[in-house]
Protein backbone atom coordinates (compact mmCIF):
# COMPACT_ATOMS: atom_id res chain seq x y z
CA UNK A 1 0.00 0.00 0.00
CA UNK A 2 1.27 3.46 -0.91
CA UNK A 3 0.09 6.29 1.32
CA UNK A 4 0.56 9.97 0.59
CA UNK A 5 0.47 12.40 3.51
CA UNK A 6 0.11 16.14 2.94
CA UNK A 7 1.19 18.01 6.07
CA UNK A 8 3.63 16.49 8.56
CA UNK A 9 2.48 18.14 11.75
CA UNK A 10 1.14 16.34 14.79
CA UNK A 11 -1.71 14.65 12.90
CA UNK A 12 0.06 13.96 9.61
CA UNK A 13 3.23 12.84 11.33
CA UNK A 14 1.32 10.44 13.56
CA UNK A 15 -0.52 9.00 10.56
CA UNK A 16 2.74 8.57 8.67
CA UNK A 17 4.32 6.73 11.61
CA UNK A 18 1.34 4.41 12.01
CA UNK A 19 1.20 3.52 8.32
CA UNK A 20 4.95 2.99 8.15
CA UNK A 21 4.79 0.67 11.16
CA UNK A 22 2.10 -1.30 9.32
CA UNK A 23 4.41 -1.82 6.34
CA UNK A 24 3.09 0.83 3.97
CA UNK A 25 5.21 2.94 1.66
CA UNK A 26 4.81 6.53 2.84
CA UNK A 27 5.26 9.59 0.64
CA UNK A 28 4.92 12.99 2.26
CA UNK A 29 4.73 16.68 1.46
CA UNK A 30 5.03 19.66 3.78
CA UNK A 31 5.64 23.32 3.01
CA UNK A 32 8.45 23.07 5.56
CA UNK A 33 10.74 20.88 3.46
CA UNK A 34 13.26 20.09 6.24
CA UNK A 35 10.48 18.33 8.18
CA UNK A 36 10.06 15.84 5.34
CA UNK A 37 13.82 15.35 5.21
CA UNK A 38 13.92 14.70 8.94
CA UNK A 39 11.09 12.18 8.66
CA UNK A 40 13.03 10.43 5.90
CA UNK A 41 16.11 10.22 8.12
CA UNK A 42 13.93 8.70 10.83
CA UNK A 43 12.74 6.08 8.38
CA UNK A 44 9.11 7.23 8.64
CA UNK A 45 8.87 8.63 5.12
CA UNK A 46 10.12 6.86 2.01
CA UNK A 47 10.08 9.82 -0.35
CA UNK A 48 8.76 13.29 -1.13
CA UNK A 49 5.20 13.33 -2.47
CA UNK A 50 5.04 15.19 -5.77
CA UNK A 51 3.07 15.36 -9.01
CA UNK A 52 5.22 12.62 -10.55
CA UNK A 53 4.57 9.93 -7.92
CA UNK A 54 1.14 10.99 -6.65
CA UNK A 55 -0.55 8.61 -9.10
CA UNK A 56 0.94 5.66 -7.21
CA UNK A 57 -0.94 6.43 -3.99
CA UNK A 58 -3.73 4.12 -2.93
CA UNK A 59 -4.58 6.55 -0.14
CA UNK A 60 -3.97 10.28 0.07
CA UNK A 61 -4.39 11.96 3.48
CA UNK A 62 -4.73 15.74 3.61
CA UNK A 63 -3.80 16.77 7.15
CA UNK A 64 -3.13 20.50 6.81
CA UNK A 65 -5.44 23.44 7.68
CA UNK A 66 -8.68 23.81 5.68
CA UNK A 67 -7.43 26.56 3.38
CA UNK A 68 -4.15 24.76 2.75
CA UNK A 69 -6.03 21.56 1.92
CA UNK A 70 -8.35 23.35 -0.49
CA UNK A 71 -5.41 25.08 -2.18
CA UNK A 72 -3.59 21.75 -2.48
CA UNK A 73 -6.61 20.11 -4.08
CA UNK A 74 -7.06 22.94 -6.57
CA UNK A 75 -3.39 22.70 -7.53
CA UNK A 76 -3.08 18.93 -7.67
CA UNK A 77 -6.49 17.36 -8.39
CA UNK A 78 -5.52 16.67 -12.00
CA UNK A 79 -2.56 14.58 -10.82
CA UNK A 80 -4.58 12.29 -8.53
CA UNK A 81 -5.29 8.85 -9.98
CA UNK A 82 -8.84 7.54 -10.27
CA UNK A 83 -7.98 4.59 -7.98
CA UNK A 84 -6.85 6.89 -5.14
CA UNK A 85 -8.99 7.39 -2.03
CA UNK A 86 -8.54 10.96 -0.78
CA UNK A 87 -9.46 11.81 2.82
CA UNK A 88 -9.03 15.15 4.52
CA UNK A 89 -8.43 15.35 8.29
CA UNK A 90 -9.47 18.99 8.74
CA UNK A 91 -11.23 20.31 11.83
CA UNK A 92 -14.11 21.82 9.82
CA UNK A 93 -15.92 20.16 6.96
CA UNK A 94 -18.39 22.28 4.99
CA UNK A 95 -16.03 24.25 2.73
CA UNK A 96 -13.39 21.51 2.43
CA UNK A 97 -15.93 18.86 1.53
CA UNK A 98 -17.64 21.11 -1.00
CA UNK A 99 -14.34 21.61 -2.79
CA UNK A 100 -13.28 17.97 -2.40
CA UNK A 101 -16.53 16.50 -3.70
CA UNK A 102 -16.57 18.88 -6.68
CA UNK A 103 -12.97 18.21 -7.73
CA UNK A 104 -13.33 14.45 -7.18
CA UNK A 105 -16.30 14.38 -9.54
CA UNK A 106 -14.41 16.41 -12.13
CA UNK A 107 -11.23 14.31 -12.04
CA UNK A 108 -12.57 10.87 -11.23
CA UNK A 109 -10.99 10.09 -7.86
CA UNK A 110 -12.84 9.36 -4.61
CA UNK A 111 -12.99 11.97 -1.86
CA UNK A 112 -14.43 11.68 1.63
CA UNK A 113 -14.30 14.16 4.48
CA UNK A 114 -12.83 12.95 7.75
CA UNK A 115 -11.92 14.13 11.22
CA UNK A 116 -10.00 12.04 13.76
CA UNK A 117 -11.10 12.74 17.33
CA UNK A 118 -7.57 12.69 18.71
CA UNK A 119 -4.83 15.18 19.43
CA UNK A 120 -2.54 16.79 21.96
CA UNK A 121 -2.11 20.29 23.35
CA UNK A 122 1.16 20.42 21.43
CA UNK A 123 1.60 20.82 17.67
CA UNK A 124 4.29 19.81 15.23
CA UNK A 125 5.95 16.69 13.90
CA UNK A 126 8.21 16.29 16.94
CA UNK A 127 5.17 15.49 19.09
CA UNK A 128 3.67 13.01 16.63
CA UNK A 129 3.38 9.39 17.68
CA UNK A 130 2.37 6.12 16.07
CA UNK A 131 -0.41 5.44 18.61
CA UNK A 132 -2.09 8.87 18.58
CA UNK A 133 -5.31 7.58 16.97
CA UNK A 134 -5.53 4.23 18.78
CA UNK A 135 -8.97 3.81 20.33
CA UNK A 136 -10.25 7.16 19.02
CA UNK A 137 -13.35 7.76 16.93
CA UNK A 138 -13.24 8.93 13.33
CA UNK A 139 -15.95 11.11 11.80
CA UNK A 140 -16.71 10.43 8.15
CA UNK A 141 -18.46 12.87 5.82
CA UNK A 142 -19.10 10.90 2.61
CA UNK A 143 -20.58 12.28 -0.62
CA UNK A 144 -23.54 9.91 -0.12
CA UNK A 145 -24.49 8.08 3.06
CA UNK A 146 -25.72 4.79 1.62
CA UNK A 147 -22.57 3.65 -0.19
CA UNK A 148 -21.66 0.76 2.11
CA UNK A 149 -18.76 -0.33 -0.10
CA UNK A 150 -17.16 3.13 0.16
CA UNK A 151 -17.57 3.29 3.93
CA UNK A 152 -16.02 -0.15 4.27
CA UNK A 153 -13.17 0.93 2.00
CA UNK A 154 -12.48 3.90 4.29
CA UNK A 155 -12.47 1.68 7.38
CA UNK A 156 -10.13 -0.83 5.80
CA UNK A 157 -7.80 1.86 4.45
CA UNK A 158 -7.50 3.55 7.85
CA UNK A 159 -7.16 0.30 9.83
CA UNK A 160 -3.45 0.88 10.65
CA UNK A 161 -4.40 4.02 12.58
CA UNK A 162 -6.38 1.98 15.12
CA UNK A 163 -9.67 3.87 15.24
CA UNK A 164 -12.22 2.23 17.54
CA UNK A 165 -15.39 3.85 16.24
CA UNK A 166 -16.49 5.35 12.93
CA UNK A 167 -19.26 7.96 12.93
CA UNK A 168 -21.08 9.14 9.80
CA UNK A 169 -22.23 12.76 9.63
CA UNK A 170 -23.14 15.53 7.25
CA UNK A 171 -20.69 18.41 6.97
CA UNK A 172 -23.16 20.79 8.64
CA UNK A 173 -23.86 18.50 11.61
CA UNK A 174 -20.14 17.83 12.05
CA UNK A 175 -19.37 21.54 12.19
CA UNK A 176 -22.22 22.25 14.62
CA UNK A 177 -21.06 19.52 17.00
CA UNK A 178 -17.37 20.42 16.74
CA UNK A 179 -18.21 24.03 17.60
CA UNK A 180 -19.41 22.71 20.97
CA UNK A 181 -17.20 19.70 21.74
CA UNK A 182 -13.87 21.11 20.55
CA UNK A 183 -13.80 24.75 19.52
CA UNK A 184 -15.69 26.04 22.56
CA UNK A 185 -13.32 24.16 24.87
CA UNK A 186 -10.34 25.87 23.26
CA UNK A 187 -11.92 29.34 23.40
CA UNK A 188 -12.96 29.04 27.05
CA UNK A 189 -9.69 27.48 28.18
CA UNK A 190 -7.65 30.11 26.35
CA UNK A 191 -9.69 32.94 27.89
CA UNK A 192 -9.66 31.41 31.38
CA UNK A 193 -5.85 31.17 31.59
CA UNK A 194 -5.52 34.94 31.01
CA UNK A 195 -6.53 35.70 34.60
CA UNK A 196 -3.63 37.27 36.59
CA UNK A 197 -4.29 34.56 39.16
CA UNK A 198 -2.90 31.98 36.74
CA UNK A 199 0.60 33.29 37.44
CA UNK A 200 0.29 32.17 41.06
CA UNK A 201 -1.58 28.88 40.68
CA UNK A 202 1.24 26.56 41.77
CA UNK A 203 0.44 24.97 45.08
CA UNK A 204 -3.20 25.96 44.72
CA UNK A 205 -4.21 23.92 41.69
CA UNK A 206 -5.00 20.26 41.12
CA UNK A 207 -6.62 18.12 38.44
CA UNK A 208 -9.47 20.46 37.60
CA UNK A 209 -7.10 23.34 36.77
CA UNK A 210 -4.76 21.08 34.80
CA UNK A 211 -7.56 19.49 32.76
CA UNK A 212 -9.37 22.77 32.12
CA UNK A 213 -6.28 24.64 30.93
CA UNK A 214 -4.66 21.86 28.90
CA UNK A 215 -5.90 23.08 25.53
CA UNK A 216 -5.14 26.75 26.22
CA UNK A 217 -1.70 25.89 24.82
CA UNK A 218 -2.76 25.97 21.18
CA UNK A 219 -1.56 26.83 17.70
CA UNK A 220 -3.14 30.28 17.42
CA UNK A 221 -2.84 30.55 13.64
CA UNK A 222 -4.55 27.21 13.01
CA UNK A 223 -7.33 27.78 15.55
CA UNK A 224 -8.00 31.30 14.27
CA UNK A 225 -8.70 29.80 10.85
CA UNK A 226 -10.89 27.05 12.29
CA UNK A 227 -12.90 29.44 14.49
CA UNK A 228 -13.59 31.88 11.64
CA UNK A 229 -14.36 29.03 9.24
CA UNK A 230 -17.06 27.86 11.65
CA UNK A 231 -18.04 31.20 13.15
CA UNK A 232 -21.83 30.88 12.89
CA UNK A 233 -21.98 27.64 14.86
CA UNK A 234 -19.30 28.80 17.30
CA UNK A 235 -21.01 32.13 17.96
CA UNK A 236 -24.23 30.31 18.77
CA UNK A 237 -22.49 28.20 21.41
CA UNK A 238 -20.64 31.21 22.82
CA UNK A 239 -23.89 33.15 23.20
CA UNK A 240 -25.47 30.26 25.10
CA UNK A 241 -22.48 30.05 27.43
CA UNK A 242 -22.32 33.80 28.03
CA UNK A 243 -26.02 33.86 28.91
CA UNK A 244 -25.54 30.98 31.35
CA UNK A 245 -22.55 32.66 32.98
CA UNK A 246 -24.64 35.80 33.54
CA UNK A 247 -27.19 33.67 35.41
CA UNK A 248 -24.51 32.26 37.71
CA UNK A 249 -22.97 35.68 38.26
CA UNK A 250 -26.28 37.33 39.07
CA UNK A 251 -27.18 34.63 41.59
CA UNK A 252 -23.79 34.90 43.29
CA UNK A 253 -23.88 38.72 43.34
CA UNK A 254 -27.36 38.66 44.89
CA UNK A 255 -26.44 36.03 47.45
CA UNK A 256 -29.34 33.99 46.02
CA UNK A 257 -28.52 30.52 47.34
CA UNK A 258 -31.71 28.93 46.04
CA UNK A 259 -31.17 30.07 42.44
CA UNK A 260 -27.47 29.23 42.54
CA UNK A 261 -28.14 25.76 43.92
CA UNK A 262 -30.71 25.23 41.17
CA UNK A 263 -28.25 26.26 38.46
CA UNK A 264 -25.61 23.91 39.85
CA UNK A 265 -28.15 21.10 40.10
CA UNK A 266 -29.20 21.63 36.48
CA UNK A 267 -25.56 21.45 35.39
CA UNK A 268 -25.00 18.22 37.31
CA UNK A 269 -28.09 16.64 35.76
CA UNK A 270 -27.06 17.80 32.28
CA UNK A 271 -23.68 16.08 32.78
CA UNK A 272 -25.36 12.88 33.93
CA UNK A 273 -27.71 12.91 30.95
CA UNK A 274 -24.80 13.44 28.54
CA UNK A 275 -23.19 10.24 29.81
CA UNK A 276 -26.22 7.99 29.30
Amino acid sequence: MVVGVVGLGLIGGSAAKAFKAAGATVLAFDINEPIVGYAQLEGVVDGVLNTENMFSCNLLLLTATPQAVMDYLYDNARHIATHTLVIDFCGTKEKVCSVGFTLAKQHGFTFIGGHPMAGLQYSGYKYSKETLFSGASFIMVPPVHDDIALLDRVKQSLAPLGFKKFVIATADFHDRMIAYTSQMCHVVSNAFIKSPSALHHKGYSAGSFRDFTRVSRLNESMWTELFLENKEHLLGELDLLINSLHEYRDAIAAGDAETLCGLLRDGRIAKENSEK
